[in-house]
């Protein structure tokens, strides 16, 4: 859409978030919920997907709008959207905001993210990245997750001691 249609970045990025609202209201009028832990049947699967294919594709668009247009840059882009990550973490454990809700904007922003920040570990030095390549990104990432795992496990079994 962004391109093909050239509409570019920040208006298929809008577009693309009235779609992704409407199909949430859609679902949300029709089925009561938009919990993805209680689908067990045809018509909210089909919602499922059709929100994911329309998050999916507004994250592609909103990163290159970040990263492209907005004169933030990969690194600029990442950085906003990792704040806006963790202010959803902050949310989760700090107000009453529902938790189906949070999830939904986190699970958007996580595509913007991920092409920010993928962007700046493997574009070159003079396209604003660090010019990590494939296998240099991978092993950052691989660390990350690696850490991230490690602190959920420290965290739950603080829990259940």
């Amino acid at each position: 859409m962004d391109r093909t249609l050239g509409f570019g970045y920040a208006k298929g990025s809008l577009i693309l978030i009235f779609l992704l609202l409407s199909i949430l209201f859609v679902w949300w009028k029709s089925e009561k919920s938009l919990s993805v832990t209680n689908i067990s049947s045809f018509r909210p699967e089909l919602y499922y997907w059709i929100t994911i294919l329309f998050s999916n594709t507004l994250g592609t668009a909103l990163g290159d709008y970040l990263a492209d247009d907005s004169g933030l840059g990969f690194g600029g882009g990442a950085l906003l959207i990792g704040c806006l990550i963790l202010l959803v973490v902050l949310a989760k454990y700090f107000t009453k905001i529902s938790v189906v809700l949070l999830f939904w904007i986190a699970f958007v922003l996580t595509r913007p993210f991920g092409a920010t920040f993928g962007d700046l570990l493997t574009k070159s030095a003079d396209k604003g990245g660090f010019d990590l390549g494939t296998i240099g990104s991978s092993a950052v990432l691989f660390t990350i997750l690696i850490i991230l795992v490690i602190t959920s496990v420290i965290h739950q079994n603080k829990i259940h001691q």
